[in-house]
C-alpha cells in the first residue's frame, strides 16, 4: 500500500515538474489538452475553407488584431450556431483562419461565442469550457454586436500566452501594420 501511495505521488509531482516546465516557456502544453484535442477532431475537416463555408461558415470581419497584442486571424462565422444560445465544444461558432503568404487560408483556432441576453436568461453564470470562463465583449464593440461571452481554443496554432487567451502574437494579419507581405 505504502509503495503505491510512494508511486502516485511521485507520478504527481512528475507531472507537476512538467507543467511548470511548459509555463516557463518550455514546450508548447496544448498538444496534450485533450479538450483542444476535441476540437482538432471536430473541426479537422474545416482546415479546408471551402468545407468550413459548405457547412455555413461565412467570413464575419477582416483580420482582427491587435496591435502590440497579436492577432485572432480572419473569423468565418456560422450564423445559426451563434443564434443558438447552447454551447457546444464540438460545434465552434466561429473558426479563425491566418492567410499565408500565398494567400490560402490556414485555420489557426476557434472562439465561442453566445449573446449574453440569450444566456443569461436560463442561467445565473456565465458559460464555461475547458474550466475556463468566457469573457464579456460589450456593446459598442468592433464588430457591431449586442454583448456576448466569448471563449477562444487555439487548437491549430499554438499561443504562447495560453490556449485560451483572446490574442495570440504568433497569427499574423498581413497588410496591417507591421505586417505588409
Amino acid at each position: 500500500m505504502r509503495a503505491r501511495l510512494l508511486i502516485a505521488l511521485a507520478t504527481v509531482v512528475v507531472a507537476a515538474i512538467g507543467v511548470t516546465a511548459a509555463a516557463a516557456g518550455g514546450s508548447d502544453s496544448s498538444a496534450a489538452d485533450p479538450g483542444l484535442q476535441l476540437v482538432r477532431d471536430s473541426t479537422a475537416q474545416y482546415r479546408d475553407v471551402d468545407r468550413a463555408t459548405d457547412a455555413g461558415y461565412v467570413q464575419f470581419f477582416g483580420c482582427v488584431h491587435e496591435p502590440l497584442s497579436g492577432a485572432m486571424g480572419m473569423h468565418f462565422v456560422n450564423g445559426a450556431l451563434v443564434k443558438d444560445p447552447r454551447v457546444m465544444t464540438t460545434k465552434p461558432e466561429a473558426l479563425m483562419y491566418e492567410m499565408r503568404a500565398d494567400g490560402t487560408l490556414d485555420l489557426v483556432g476557434v472562439e465561442y461565442v453566445v449573446f449574453k441576453d440569450a444566456w443569461d436568461a436560463t442561467h445565473h453564470s456565465p458559460p464555461r469550457l475547458f474550466g475556463k470562463t468566457f469573457s464579456v465583449v460589450t456593446e459598442p464593440n468592433r464588430y457591431g454586436i449586442p454583448t456576448f461571452y466569448e471563449l477562444h481554443a487555439w487548437a491549430w496554432k499554438a499561443n504562447p500566452t495560453g490556449a485560451h487567451m483572446d490574442w495570440n502574437p504568433k497569427v499574423l494579419c498581413r497588410n496591417t501594420e507591421g505586417h505588409t507581405t
